[in-house]
């Protein structure tokens, strides 16, 4: 059995949330219907909803089901540009955000769109007051709660006070911090209900345990949002199309579930990851934890290592029995480096030399002494392959 530490990727599906899903998916009916099966199923639907927004801390109606967090992202960004005011023509984007953003972004710039971007420090935290002078003028913002790579965690509330100050509807990025840290719609806003501010905030269900499939974004009763799908008017008509009565209801029960446990689940992750570092760095010389060494994602630990090269590094784990991720993007099967380190100051050659581990609900102290054990020689063979370069990625 593998050890899985690659828990920011998918976490592994909850037994409750399969037999929600397993129940719902039994039941025939379109929940569009106005027959009673199809009554039974907009029941089913609704109740998930409800769920769903009490953890989030929203109105029922402001849940919008999608397929997953890249949806819901892309639905948030496109459709808040869409419906901007003529006179605005940018995005105000830092620069370590999740690549469902970038390249939704990168797409609206081929529309004519420009880009604001905005700098991370050192630890990869977005500066509130950084954020805040890319405001004036904009069509849009967007931010992540927690950076889906190096784990810091964002001032969630800050963001959303700047962007209601400077009158620019804010779409907040939570996918990585739901059912890790509080995410809560209604508090973020503060007293805002317009059209500006904290507008939209999207989750997804396969990284809580949930099924992959399913997302959500939050919407305001008041934001101006464009929809992607046309071709109905269910979910406020944002979303067209029949909807996923057996995804909600899993992702429903998955929420609530790590909202339970979140406060002691964050204590126990944080006591394994200070185990993963502590052995890191002791049996690893020049081994660096990147991101905020304390305020992060219970159960993130990235990692740098020196004149290894991740890409390796990720092979000879994954032969050892251990799952981890480099945390970078692949495009066409070309290693890049990771544009989170990059926007740390770092150099290509360190971007290219690190590991992501994230420890979740299934995660034990044996997986992590076990990824300890195999680490030194995954490291030492990795540099030995970079032969003199050292400390470049080979």
């Amino acid at each position: 059995m593998p050890v899985y530490l690659d828990h920011a990727a998918t976490a592994p599906l909850r037994p409750e949330a399969r037999d929600a899903w397993v129940a719902a998916a039994s039941e025939v009916g379109n929940a569009s219907s106005i027959h009673g099966a199809g009554q039974d199923a907009r029941r089913t639907l609704e109740e998930a909803r409800e769920r769903l927004a009490a953890v989030l801390d929203a109105d029922p109606i402001e849940v919008v089901f999608t397929s997953g967090g890249t949806e819901a992202v892309n639905l948030a960004i496109k459709g808040l540009w869409w419906a901007r005011a003529a006179s605005t023509d940018a995005v105000a984007l830092p620069d370590g955000e999740h690549h469902a953003t970038l390249d939704a972004v990168e797409w609206l710039q081929a529309q004519g769109a420009g880009v604001r971007h905005v700098a991370l420090d050192a630890v990869g935290r977005i500066p509130v007051e950084t954020f805040s002078r890319a405001l004036p003028g904009s069509a849009l913002a967007t931010a992540l709660v927690a950076n889906n790579e190096v784990g810091t965690v964002n001032d969630a509330a800050g963001l959303a006070q700047a962007a209601a100050a400077a009158a620019v509807p804010l779409h907040l990025d939570a996918v990585a911090a739901f059912g890790h840290l509080p995410v809560t719609f209604r508090s973020w806003r503060g007293g805002a209900q317009g059209r500006t501010g904290l507008v939209a905030l999207s989750v997804s269900a396969h990284k809580i345990g949930g099924p992959a499939g399913v997302g959500a974004l939050v919407v305001s009763r008041t934001a101006e949002l464009s929809a992607l799908v046309h071709g109905g008017a269910q979910q406020r008509r944002l979303r067209a199309g029949t909807q996923d009565v057996a995804g909600a209801a899993a992702f429903a029960v998955a929420a609530e579930l790590a909202e339970a446990e979140r406060e002691a689940e964050a204590a126990r992750l944080i006591g394994l990851r200070e185990r993963l570092v502590g052995g890191i760095r002791a049996t690893i010389p020049g081994a660096q934890l990147l991101g905020d060494p304390v305020d992060r994602v219970p159960g993130n630990a990235h990692v740098l290592f020196p004149g290894a090269s991740g890409e390796t590094l990720l092979f000879l784990l994954d032969r050892a029995g251990i799952a981890v991720s480099t945390g970078s993007a692949c495009q066409a099967g070309v290693p890049e480096p990771s544009h989170v380190v990059l926007a740390l100051g770092r150099s290509d050659a360190e971007a290219r030399q690190v590991l992501r581990f994230t420890l979740g609900r299934t995660t034990t102290a044996e997986d992590v002494d076990a990824a300890l054990a195999a680490l030194p020689e995954a490291v030492e063979r990795a540099r030995a392959a970079s032969g003199p370069r050292t400390g470049r990625a080979s």
